[in-house]
């Protein structure tokens, strides 16, 4: 049976955390996308060596290359993708504190029970959605219509299903433990 663990009395206000299987298949998955943040972060960094590599070569040699510059927004879209999930992992997501912080906690919970679940319902649709786009990018070998541009535009694609995986995945995170703290009270 899941059970929370209880607070000293000074540590009123502070977060419980339940335990049991199911709050480790949560804590799982939400290590599963901290080191995929992880990666997304180096992916940033890789965009920086590339904008400067980029900007040195245009006005220090006069030289411009195409793949280069495709290669900055085929890099933006792996940070947006996985960075979502990532944001949402940590609570760095948008939502309306001004009300939220004044809830109990039980309503709080319901409300992030309601807005996990309405992510996996989202983020299936999206999957269901954006998966023949991918495959058609695959399947008709598109590229970059540039000159010297860069081939296998369907890997650039894919990161949109992708990214919709990692925010169903914190999604059901965030669902479980909602559901443990909310009805386990």
């Amino acid at each position: 049976m899941n059970e929370t663990r209880e607070l000293p009395a000074s540590h009123v206000g502070a977060e419980v955390r339940p335990r049991g299987a199911a709050a480790r298949l949560a804590e799982g998955l939400e290590g599963f996308i901290d080191w995929i943040g992880r990666i997304a972060a180096w992916i940033g960094f890789g965009l920086v060596i590339a904008v400067a590599l980029n900007v040195t070569l245009r006005y220090l040699f006069s030289q411009s290359q195409v793949w280069l510059q495709e290669l900055e927004w085929h890099l933006i879209s792996p940070i947006v993708m996985i960075g979502v999930a990532y944001a949402l992992r940590h609570r760095e997501h948008v939502r309306v504190d001004l009300f939220y912080e004044r809830f109990p906690p039980w309503l709080q919970h319901l409300i992030d029970l309601t807005v996990a679940l309405t992510i996996v319902v989202i983020s299936v649709v999206l999957i269901y959605v954006s998966m023949p786009w991918v495959l058609q990018a695959y399947r008709i070998g598109e590229g970059s219509p540039d000159p010297g541009g860069l081939p296998y535009r369907f890997l650039l694609k894919a990161f949109i299903p992708f990214g919709f995986l990692l925010l169903l995945i914190q999604g059901v995170a965030d669902g479980i433990k909602h559901a443990l703290l909310l009805f386990n009270r």
